[in-house]
């Protein structure tokens, strides 16, 4: 947890240093950058459209650098992350029935007119495939920048909820971890 928390303090500081107070937007222009950005993710993680893992996936930039840190792992390269998202949606996605991509909390941060910072909260309830409910959710901070007149993520950050196992072992005295 620690290590998380010097991790988000240090990516402020370094995203808080990338733009300086007199270029970054404010009022109308600001508003609209939210907006765009916002209105990316909501598009990109809506499950009731088709083609999901690809609007996923199409979050990202074609070419250059894409650093992506969760669960304690850390990918580097577009190909590695793409196939990521490719095999969750394969393996665990599909599986799922009348899943919905809730947004809890939703905030951006626009530092320049190139550059943003989301972190938010989600769940996604659905049914499993023995038609049982079930749900997994947690936060996300993504740095986007814009390339070629499109917002894109150039890092992120992902933290799962634990599962009710990791809750339980946590907070069990003498848990060994």
């Amino acid at each position: 947890m620690r290590y998380r928390i010097t991790f988000l303090v240090l990516l402020a500081l370094a995203c808080g240093r990338a733009g300086n107070a007199d270029n970054r937007p404010t009022g109308a222009q600001a508003d609209a950058i939210r907006a765009e950005v916002e209105r990316a993710m909501r598009d990109a993680y809506d499950l009731s459209k088709p083609n999901v893992a690809e609007r996923m996936v199409g979050l990202y930039p074609t070419s250059g650098r894409v650093i992506s840190a969760s669960g304690g792992r850390v990918l580097s390269s577009r190909d590695s992350l793409a196939m990521g998202i490719r095999s969750f949606w394969n393996n665990v996605g599909s599986n799922m029935r009348n899943p919905r991509w809730v947004w809890e909390r939703f905030y951006v941060d626009v530092l320049s007119p190139t550059s943003a910072v989301v972190t938010a909260t989600y769940r996604v309830p659905h049914l499993d495939p023995h038609n049982m409910p079930h749900e997994f959710g947690g936060a996300m901070t993504e740095v986007f920048e814009k390339r070629d007149g499109k917002w894109v993520i150039v890092q992120e950050h992902l933290s799962d909820l634990p599962t009710t196992t990791d809750t339980v072992m946590t907070n069990m005295p003498n848990a060994h971890r």
